[in-house]
């Protein structure tokens, strides 16, 4: 059974950095695009940055420059490095996988979440 599980989270000030992880088994890790969502509040989940099975990566506009992805196959984690962290960065950051894209609605296996708050 697939099983993503996060971890990292946590609440910084603004300008601070984290780095999630998320610890995949149970799927054929390195053939899938896997990904990173986040949903604030009162909004819909959006895609923040995506990486292929050959390392190809893709962001959102608002993290470029800011955040890394990046993946351990010998591990079967993914990674998402946050820094210069903006208050409008805070919202429950999702692993994800099996989809394409930074479309969301393409994936079929998701973790838990964990909190990722910045103050100002």
């Amino acid at each position: 059974q697939a099983q993503l599980v996060e971890s990292g989270g946590g609440s910084v000030q603004a300008g601070g950095s984290l780095r999630l992880s998320c610890a995949a088994s149970g799927l054929t890790y390195n053939s899938r695009c896997m990904g990173w969502f986040r949903q604030a509040p009162g909004r819909e989940r959006e895609g923040v940055a995506t990486i292929e099975s050959d390392g190809t990566a893709s962001y959102a506009d608002s993290v470029k420059g800011r955040f890394t992805i990046s993946k351990d196959n010998d591990k079967n984690t993914l990674y998402l490095r946050m820094n210069s962290l903006k208050p409008e960065d805070t919202a429950m950051y999702y692993c994800a996988t099996g989809g394409f894209g930074l479309d969301s609605k393409t994936y079929n296996y998701w973790g838990q979440g964990t909190q990722v708050t910045v103050s100002s």
